[in-house]
């Protein structure tokens, strides 16, 4: 399928904008350039409830956004990590995306603000999804969700800390989850696939930007091919949570999420998966200018909603 027409000219208007060049960005453009990007999100879902509060994290406070459709007392819930590369995103920039994700999908949503880098490198952002999994799983009354209906999600480098943590709760038996969401997920940062040379640049997110994120994520002596890095790499996959895995056409982190769908289901996990046609990176969050947003959050929705019934 051709790229959406409203896609189409939404990069059009992108590129006429002159962006930095993200080799040489400096973190705060790339935090900024995120920022503005999302202002392009759909309008706010209204919600019953939306409140922030804070974990006590073995490094420091967690600060989190817990979303409630209903107020019902006791709900299924999903840990939600946002996107941007591990260098850059907020609770506030990705606010829209957690609000549809818990109208869509009538589940208690804990939005996670984790560290990011270059302050803070590998393992600090990882390290903070972990415990807030771990945390939320063990006190599940006090956040009005059903630990036995309790799953993960992650956009992007977010789906990163998602699948990475999927991995860890499953090699570590427990605690156990229910769902995993991976939305346009960034699952192997060591290998050039078909369609990240097929769409190197010109669609939104690029290999430049990979490569300069990654430059400020890892440390001098973590590589890119290590499994907690690259949750692809993982060499055992069996014992994953249901999976649901959403990628776009014109994305070039498209083919590794197929990879991913293809490998937990030699691995025997029940798995599903789902490439929007004429779409781009994080084309989700952009409802403002891409309508089709809205209904892939309707499907997603329905998706989680039978996963966490």
């Amino acid at each position: 399928m051709p790229l959406d027409p409203r896609v189409k000219r939404f990069l059009g208007i992108l590129a006429a904008g002159d962006p930095p060049d993200a080799r040489t960005a400096a973190v705060e453009e790339r935090r900024a350039g995120l920022e503005a990007l999302m202002r392009f999100a759909a309008p706010a879902a209204a919600l019953d409830r939306v409140e922030d509060q804070t974990l006590p994290g073995a490094d420091g406070p967690l600060r989190i956004r817990l979303y409630s459709p209903s107020s019902d007392a006791i709900l299924p819930g999903l840990i939600y990590f946002h996107g941007g590369g591990l260098v850059a995103g907020s609770l506030e920039t990705h606010d829209a995306i957690a609000r549809a994700l818990a109208q869509a999908g009538g589940v208690r949503v804990a939005s996670i603000d984790y560290r990011l880098a270059p302050e803070h490198r590998f393992p600090a952002a990882l390290d903070d999804a972990q415990f807030s999994v771990r945390h939320i799983s063990t006190h599940a009354a006090q956040f009005g969700v059903d630990p036995a209906r309790l799953g993960v999600c992650g956009d992007s480098a977010g789906a990163t800390l998602a699948a990475a943590t999927c991995h860890a709760m499953a090699r570590a038996g427990g605690p156990p989850l229910a769902l995993q969401l991976l939305l346009c997920p960034i699952l192997d940062y060591s290998r050039l696939t078909a369609s990240k040379r097929e769409f190197a640049s010109g669609y939104l997110i690029d290999q430049a930007t990979l490569d300069h994120d990654l430059m400020h994520y890892l440390p001098a002596d973590v590589g890119p091919g290590n499994p907690k890095v690259s949750p692809l790499l993982a060499a055992d996959l069996a014992g994953m949570p249901r999976t649901l895995i959403h990628t776009a056409e014109f994305d070039p982190l498209r083919d590794e999420g197929r990879n991913y769908f293809e490998r937990l289901t030699h691995a025997g996990n029940e798995v599903s998966y789902t490439c929007h046609p004429g779409m781009i990176h994080l084309f989700y969050g952009l409802g403002a200018v891409i309508p089709y947003a809205h209904t892939a959050f309707e499907q997603i929705g329905g998706e989680i909603r039978a996963a966490l019934a």
